[in-house]
């Protein structure tokens, strides 16, 4: 059975159902729970023509925004579940691909869509990157 889980969370309901059978999951198996979020960097949006730009967010506020994503995930998960957390910058697919490789996880759990491409920390394009990139077995969680 599985001994390290990795779920990527972002706050969203996919990642919420996706937390929840990864905490099942390591439960049933006696593994260890890593939760992960992918704080982004913001877009910068260029206007043209009547199009008005949503405001900037910045790295800063994306990278607590993360933080807390992760620590709500983390305060779910019951006592006997040994977890720990990690936040990554940059783009969701490669981050958590990246982590995968770095620290032996036989298992990543993900939702299959995120938040939507303007607050998005883990877009639904994330699931389909990883499923073909990751060396590990993927579930993605609808």
């Amino acid at each position: 059975m599985f001994r390290s889980v990795l779920v990527a969370v972002d706050g969203s309901e996919h990642s919420e159902r996706a937390l929840a059978e990864a905490i099942d999951l390591a439960r049933g198996a006696g593994a260890r729970l890593t939760i992960m979020c992918v704080a982004t960097p913001p877009s910068v949006a260029i206007a043209s023509g009547p199009y008005i730009p949503p405001p900037v967010t910045t790295q800063a506020e994306v990278e607590r925004e993360a933080e807390e994503i992760v620590d709500r995930a983390c305060a779910s998960v019951p006592d006997g579940v040994p977890v720990a957390t990690v936040v990554r910058n940059g783009v969701a697919g490669p981050e958590i691909v990246g982590r995968i490789a770095d620290a032996g996880h036989d298992l990543v759990v993900l939702g299959s869509r995120g938040r939507g491409a303007i607050r998005s920390l883990f877009l639904g394009s994330v699931s389909h990157y990883v499923l073909h990139h990751s060396p590990i077995a993927v579930l993605v969680v609808r």
